[in-house]
């Protein structure tokens, strides 16, 4: 057979082509000369920061397919056209498309169309591919009554493709209720309900990267922020936007943005409950707003032999308007000296003299002027102020009172208060504290939109935090109830996304699980009625017979079962997650290297040649892996501070695995566990 004749050839040669002209794309970029387009330094200096982005972003990543579907159209819309779908657009010399990006209106159909709904396309087809070679392909008939629907088995194949390395995009796989949210538009806030494996992560970097191409000036203008629970997350999914194209999205956990003072300090769970509790802001803004001083006495500005005077009263009426506006204390204490000047200016405008802005500026850098406003509306370090909250008890009384109990005022004081700022040991929740203080004096910038991940964990001033980061964006928020693990997890999104500033925000649940084996799911759900009553268990759309096994072993054999258990495993395609109990990684980690087995840690990457990571169960969210062992269920719930918490992070720690879990036990297992 000719290569004209065989299918898979043409589309290899199409694949060539394609890689040819991307490279051309790339070259054409390095060999642009901007020296006589450019009229300073400056202007050159953002051009040449633009280029070397485009050069970046045209790079072909040899082991990611360029495309992985063909959509051919009939004759409404694009008669007899033909489309390649791939991660980004590529074009001839000419101009005219090889690859067209998924983003791209066109190529929606490539995810939507169904036989019910054909939307126009004759024939879908996807390939498959071994490395970055082109291997295979598979073709839906869409207008053809006579072609039964089926799964797709390239689409599964790739959907359950071995995982080695940090995340993957999902671009080739993702489903129609996916894209309904991928392309949700930009105005309205988004909140995604997903179980183990349903695809939320990926969701949310997904739209992400079409917002980006459907709004890139605005967004370059305003930015984009991804926010995950814990740096290993962060490693885990940091690759998936370059390999769409996208490569200026910053990434940050909460941690992250509110790092305005060292944290080395640790609260006990019902102290970071308080500290987490949206009343702390009411009491942080009586706290700032009590700084302000009423005025007892005129003022008297001298300028040159002349003096004026302002009295009292008219001070107070200037100070209680500022108060009255609720504007940010930072900007009233600003505004303060120009609003005094002003009625110094109409004093001498009184008297026959024409002042103009020149000497009302002079008149709000009058000395006198300057020392009204330090007594009355001095400036507030937050920092500072949060030390007193913490370390004052009348100070905390005096702003606390109707809004905190006497009790909960004794867990937030320190038993000994620290004598600075600096030499304080400030823990994570004081450094939210100092975050919602810093905002009331002065605004938090807002970006134009923010990807808040594994959002059930987070505090109610957390949200607020994040919140502040998105106030004039949207947001998409993601995450899953019943893997709410921290002790103030959310218990709604209603109460959520009122924290977060989006009550109006659309909440999306997605309940087809794409990861996790149905064996496995179906034996983790049995902890869903004991630890989130209501919330409807995944539905795995995956079969895969054998992928869970269960095995008791005597108590000094455990440890040796564990090692054994990962050999095993190692013998399957794919990464390792060894994910245990925090208190058991010590002794598990010393059984492996006296086994003479290598292990990373999480947030390391895995290899071809290191595919064995040894995982804390409260390190374990978000992480996926091929093949897991669990060990001793008991010591996970156990290793929780509640029931509830313990039964949510071993709901985690079962639904890690994409091919097979295997659980191994010395002591009973939960009971919630068994059979109904």
């Amino acid at each position: 057979m000719s290569a004209s004749d065989d299918p898979l050839a043409r589309e290899r040669a199409h694949l060539t082509d394609s890689r040819a002209a991307l490279r051309a794309m790339r070259e054409d970029a390095e060999a642009l000369d901007i020296k006589d387009v450019t009229a300073n330094w400056v202007n050159a200096a953002v051009l040449q920061a633009q280029i070397e982005e485009r050069i970046k972003a045209l790079a072909d990543l040899s082991h990611t397919p360029l495309f992985f579907g063909r959509l051919d159209y009939l004759h409404t819309t694009q008669e007899g056209q033909r489309f390649y779908i791939g991660r980004r657009h590529v074009h001839d010399a000419q101009g005219d498309p090889m690859v067209i990006d998924w983003r791209a209106p066109v190529s929606q159909p490539f995810y939507r169309a169904s036989k019910k709904d054909p939307q126009d396309v004759g024939l879908r087809r996807r390939f498959g591919y071994t490395g970055g070679e082109l291997t295979a392909y598979e073709d839906e008939h869409l207008s053809d009554p006579d072609e039964l629907e089926r799964t797709s088995r390239l689409l599964q194949a790739e959907i359950e493709r071995p995982r080695v390395g940090p995340m993957r995009d999902i671009v080739a796989t993702i489903q129609p209720e996916q894209d309904e949210i991928v392309r949700s538009g930009l105005a309205g806030s988004v909140c995604v309900q997903g179980g183990p494996g349903t695809g939320k992560t990926a969701v949310g970097l997904h739209r992400v990267a079409y917002l980006l191409y459907a709004h890139r000036e605005r967004l370059a203008r305003t930015g984009t922020l991804v926010i995950g629970p814990n740096r290993s997350f962060l490693h885990y999914i940091e690759q998936v936007l370059p390999a769409l194209g996208e490569l200026e999205v910053r990434q940050a956990t909460v941690d992250d943005l509110v790092a305005h003072v060292e944290v080395r300090g640790t609260d006990e769970a019902a102290t970071a409950v308080v500290k987490g509790d949206a009343r702390m802001a009411e009491v942080l803004r009586r706290a700032v707003r009590s700084h302000v001083t009423l005025p007892t006495e005129p003022l008297m500005v001298v300028r040159g032999s002349r003096r004026w005077r302002v009295p009292a009263y008219e001070l107070e009426q200037i100070v209680r308007e500022l108060l009255d506006r609720d504007i940010r204390y930072g900007a009233a204490h600003d505004a303060l000296p120009q609003r005094v000047a002003h009625a110094v200016l109409v004093r001498m405008e009184q008297a026959g003299e024409a002042p103009d802005d020149r000497v009302q500026d002079a008149v709000a850098r009058n000395a006198a002027v300057k020392a009204f406003v330090k007594a009355v509306w001095p400036a507030v370090d937050p920092a500072k102020l949060v030390l007193r909250l913490l370390s004052d008890p009348v100070f905390l009384a005096e702003h606390a009172e109707g809004v905190l109990s006497a009790d909960e005022q004794k867990l937030l004081l320190w038993t000994k208060p620290a004598r600075s700022v600096k030499s304080a040991k400030w823990s994570a929740a004081d450094a939210v504290l100092i975050d919602e203080a810093k905002d009331l004096v002065e605004r938090t910038h807002s970006l134009g939109h923010v990807v808040l991940d594994e959002a059930q964990d987070l505090s109610p001033m957390q949200y607020r935090a994040v919140g502040r980061r998105c106030s004039t964006g949207s947001a998409t928020i993601l995450g899953d109830l019943a893997q709410g693990t921290t002790p103030w997890a959310t218990e709604s999104w209603a109460q959520a996304l009122g924290h977060l500033g989006k009550p109006e925000a659309v909440v999306e649940e997605l309940t087809a699980g794409f990861r996790v084996p149905r064996e496995v799911i179906a034996y983790a759900s049995r902890l869903l009625p004991h630890m989130s009553p209501g919330l409807a268990a995944v539905e795995s759309v995956r079969e895969n017979p054998g992928s869970l096994e269960i095995r008791r072993f005597g108590p000094d054999e455990l440890d040796a079962a564990v090692v054994a258990a990962c050999v095993e495993s190692l013998g399957h395609e794919g990464s390792i997650g060894l994910i245990a109990a925090d208190a058991r990684i010590a002794p598990l980690a010393e059984a492996l290297t006296a086994a003479g087995l290598a292990y990373l840690a999480p947030g390391e990457e895995t290899t071809a040649e290191s595919r064995l990571t040894l995982v804390p169960a409260s390190l374990a969210k978000g992480l996926e892996y091929d093949y897991v062992v669990l060990d001793d269920p008991a010591a996970v719930v156990d290793g929780e501070p509640d029931e509830r918490t313990g039964l949510r992070r071993l709901y985690v720690a079962l639904t890690r695995a994409v091919s097979g879990l295997t659980v191994l036990h010395s002591s009973a297992l939960p009971s919630q566990l068994a059979e109904d």
